[in-house]
């Protein structure tokens, strides 16, 4: 099977923004691809996070990724620090990447603006060359991504070339898999991607309780755009039959709001109910999860090292 690598920000718990729009689908992917998850601990550092905030969100998230479905005995799941090699093969891809790749990157354009350029730091702008690192370090031949992250990922391709050209062909083509899931929109801004940023009333977190879930939908816009926002999410959680009869009903013009919310809120909480029950028994068991993490490392740093010591052979870093 082809390699297919992924990694996540540990910087909040787990919405369903992210879980239908990434995470879900890496489920999916699991018994058709070699797959390699990472907690990216690292890129993490980018943003202004705390430690004791950053240590307890690696844990909650490895959490959550194993509550959804991800499989340590199908999957490589592992802390992105825990693996030497990362941050060294960002070095070496730094040495060929040009400035001018990394100036254009809408991420990085975005985010530097809301700061009006003050204290930007470095890492944000070298972010999608450790993301290249991340990938190709354990020759990632797929990545799972949506239509907003193809740009990164187009970096990675052009970093390879840069590499194969210079040093001989060594690294893949990584080729997008993209996630059958459209953006999922704010609850309360749906111009806007459900988003931690956005503050909590914009997302369902897979750990909110049921008075949360309910206060969220019931707060949720119902402008146009809103109510087909509230539609899509339903398609995903409710029944077929059920969709297809208020969509009718949106149609027709004759769709109770309040119809919409409650069957939104209903399927929501009960989509929730068994992830949270699995959240609370690794939560009883700590060791369990840093015992699959630890695995994980080891296991990913197989790939690395063999990997790496390649690439330093070619660059003749080694003879």
């Amino acid at each position: 099977m082809k390699t297919l690598f992924s990694g996540i920000q540990p910087t909040g718990n787990l919405h369903l923004g992210n879980y239908l729009g990434a995470v879900k689908n890496w489920v999916d992917l699991q018994d058709k691809y070699k797959c390699i998850f990472s907690v990216v601990d690292l890129h993490a550092l980018t943003g202004n996070i705390e430690p004791k905030e950053l240590h307890q969100n690696i844990f909650d998230l490895t959490v959550d990724l194993l509550a959804v479905g991800i499989d340590p005995k199908k999957s490589i799941l592992f802390q992105q620090s825990d693996v030497i090699g990362h941050t060294e093969l960002a070095w070496i891809f730094n040495c060929i990447t040009p400035i001018g790749e990394l100036g254009r990157m809408t991420q990085f354009k975005e985010k530097s603006d809301q700061a009006n350029h003050q204290g930007t730091n470095t890492g944000l702008l070298m972010y999608p060359v450790l993301q290249a690192a991340d990938i190709l370090l354990y020759m990632g031949e797929a990545v799972p991504v949506g239509e907003d992250q193809l740009q990164h990922l187009e970096l990675t391709r052009i970093i390879a070339r840069k590499f194969n050209r210079k040093y001989g062909t060594f690294f893949p083509e990584t080729k997008p898999v993209l996630s059958p899931t459209p953006r999922v929109m704010s609850l309360h801004d749906p111009k806007k991607k459900m988003s931690k940023s956005l503050g909590e009333k914009s997302y369902i977190a897979i750990r909110d309780d049921k008075e949360a879930v309910e206060k969220k939908i019931k707060k949720a816009v119902t402008d146009d755009r809103g109510i087909k926002n509230l539609l899509e999410l339903y398609s995903y959680f409710g029944t077929a039959k059920k969709h297809q009869q208020m969509l009718d009903s949106y149609k027709a013009g004759d769709l109770m709001n309040a119809e919409l919310k409650e069957e939104l809120k209903k399927s929501i909480i009960k989509f929730l109910e068994p992830i949270q029950k699995k959240i609370k028994d690794y939560e009883k068991h700590p060791k369990k999860v840093y015992d699959i993490l630890d695995k994980g490392a080891k296991d990913a740093q197989k790939i690395a090292d063999k990997n790496l010591a390649k690439v330093k052979k070619i660059t003749g870093i080694k003879k």
